[in-house]
């Protein structure tokens, strides 16, 4: 076979593996979002969360107070094979510190947790930890989080990824298994704004994986 025939075709089946990989199911930037109502696309569990604008760029807010736990659900119900992405700003205020949280399958599904008074990065599932990997979390700038569940031979994997600043890391940064079938429901975002500072989400998708 011709050398450079062999290379296209190469190519090409590495193409569609990553389209495979990454096929679009929910992608929101808010960009095309008039006014500041929460789009009918989200489920709100709780908070008073509304799009805001700052420097061109929108983004949903959710003030900070009252101090609790509050979160919006997007996409399809699925219980694996599915990534959720969100980009998450906050900012602590002297020793207080937010904690914010992608996640999938429902409520009581997979967390990946970004915990700044800890220093670390939490897998959970609904409220138990299932692991953790330090993370050395910096104020006032956006946190990129990655969170998926994919099938195995015996129940799922799932891995999530952390960064602030760069490129996307190549590798996963905490991972865990599961026996069984995992929870079935929607992705979601969630802020603790323990600090009293708002908590801004953005670029929130869910893609289907392998």
């Amino acid at each position: 076979m011709n050398i450079n025939l062999t290379i296209l075709l190469a190519a090409a089946v590495l193409c569609a593996t990553a389209r495979a990989e990454t096929k679009p199911l929910f992608s929101q930037d808010f960009s095309k979002v008039s006014g500041t109502e929460v789009p009918d696309e989200f489920l709100v569990l709780d908070g008073q969360f509304a799009v805001k604008e700052e420097g061109g760029n929108r983004f949903l807010e959710l003030p900070g107070s009252p101090l609790d736990t509050f979160g919006v659900m997007f996409g399809p119900n699925e219980s694996a094979g599915v990534r959720v992405g969100a980009r998450i700003f906050a900012m602590k205020q002297g020793r207080k510190f937010p904690t914010f949280e992608v996640g999938l399958g429902g409520v009581g599904g997979f967390k990946l947790r970004i915990a700044p008074a800890k220093k670390l990065v939490e897998l959970l599932k609904g409220d138990d930890v299932r692991a953790t990997a330090p993370f050395e979390w910096k104020t006032g700038e956006w946190t990129n989080l990655r969170l998926q569940v994919r099938m195995i031979s015996d129940g799922l994997k799932i891995e999530g990824r952390a960064w602030q600043e760069g490129d996307e890391p190549r590798e996963w940064l905490i991972t865990a298994t599961e026996k069984g079938k995992g929870p079935g429901g929607k992705a979601g975002v969630w802020g603790m704004p323990f600090a009293g500072t708002p908590i801004r989400f953005d670029d929130l998708t869910v893609t289907a994986v392998e």
